[in-house]
């Protein structure tokens, strides 16, 4: 076995779990979703298999994310959840234990921190090293990060939006907001409820927004049909609904976004602001695809914003460099 296949970069996200192992690239990509046995306590089903009983398991079967917002929700479940991704990864019979670096959102607290950090060696990593999101997507997305020049990235992932902008190396100023695409899907589950009064489910909401979903109204909408329950007859039902109306439904979600961009360029000094006008508003993260959201921000904010190339794969990407050179990358690496 190679030197290189001791190191393993994970993107812990609150929807997505991805595996970049050095010289492979990113091996896993998976949901953070853990079906759970009531009676035996014991894990049933990680990932896909796992998201795929969503909303339709019996009663002794939970299905649920021990990841909320960026961070543990559920200690014990996640220990199991990575443990899992671990063996996958190198193989059940592995004998090496991993040096393992995860991401962690921007606006993390040390206790939260230290809850990863334990969580992963539980898991069976030898050192665990955590890298704050923002980071890990520029390195991901290509930008040198060590030069005096202003960047300003803005990661949307399932449970948060991480906005921060590096110079140097480090972060200059950052904030990170718990209105990301879950929060983007359940504005679409509450919509559909008040107008249609019809409930749908997680993975439909998150159909619709993919299929139809922008972040302006459009003149050529696109039209999707959707298969839900009557919450007065109790029967199944079906209605069509057009992008126009879930721009209404994400209003709210999209104007926190914003506002969450606008207060970090509130802080950056003025030399790294002309910077951040010339090299404009990197997006990564998979609700970063979202029709139209470039147009949104540059009319809200004045300044170009542009999704990078592979922008799901971004921070996993990121994970990977920073552990082949974890020298040059030294004062980004927060703690093991």
């Amino acid at each position: 076995m190679s030197i290189f296949s001791k190191k393993l970069g994970i993107d812990l996200g609150t929807t997505n779990i991805l595996v970049y192992l050095p010289g492979k690239g990113v091996i896993l990509d998976e949901p953070s979703v853990v079906a759970i046995s009531i009676q035996g306590n014991k894990v049933l089903a990680v990932g896909r298999e796992a998201k795929m009983m969503i909303g339709k398991t019996p009663d002794d079967i939970v299905a649920f994310r021990p990841m909320k917002d960026g961070v543990i929700a559920d200690y014990r479940v996640t220990e199991k959840m990575l443990r899992y991704y671990f063996e996958k990864a190198l193989g059940k019979w592995s004998m090496w234990k991993p040096d393992v670096l995860l991401s962690v959102p921007a606006g993390i607290t040390s206790t939260e921190r230290r809850a990863v950090i334990e969580a992963a060696t539980k898991a069976g990593a030898r050192n665990a090293y955590v890298v704050k999101e923002p980071i890990l997507a520029a390195i991901g997305s290509g930008i040198s990060i060590q030069e005096p020049n202003g960047y300003m990235i803005v990661d949307i992932g399932g449970g948060t939006i991480d906005v921060a902008v590096i110079s140097l190396g480090g972060i200059v100023a950052s904030t990170s907001v718990k209105c990301a695409g879950r929060k983007v899907d359940t504005s679409i589950i509450d919509y559909i409820k008040k107008t249609y009064n019809l409930a749908i489910g997680d993975r439909t909401a998150e159909k619709i927004k993919i299929k139809i979903g922008s972040a302006l109204p459009v003149e050529d909408e696109l039209h999707v049909i959707i298969k839900g329950r009557d919450y007065v007859t109790g029967l199944p039902r079906s209605v069509k609904i057009g992008t126009n109306e879930i721009t209404k439904a994400l209003e709210g979600d999209l104007k926190i976004m914003i506002q969450a961009m606008k207060d970090v360029l509130a802080q950056v000094p003025p030399e790294l602001a002309s910077d951040i006008i010339d090299n404009g508003i990197a997006l990564t993260g998979g609700t970063s695809q979202l029709r139209n959201l470039t147009d949104l921000i540059k009319r809200r904010t004045g300044v170009d914003a542009h999704l990078v190339e592979d922008p799901l794969f971004c921070v996993a990407r990121g994970t990977g460099i920073a552990l082949e050179h974890i020298d040059t990358y030294k004062k980004a690496i927060i703690s093991k």
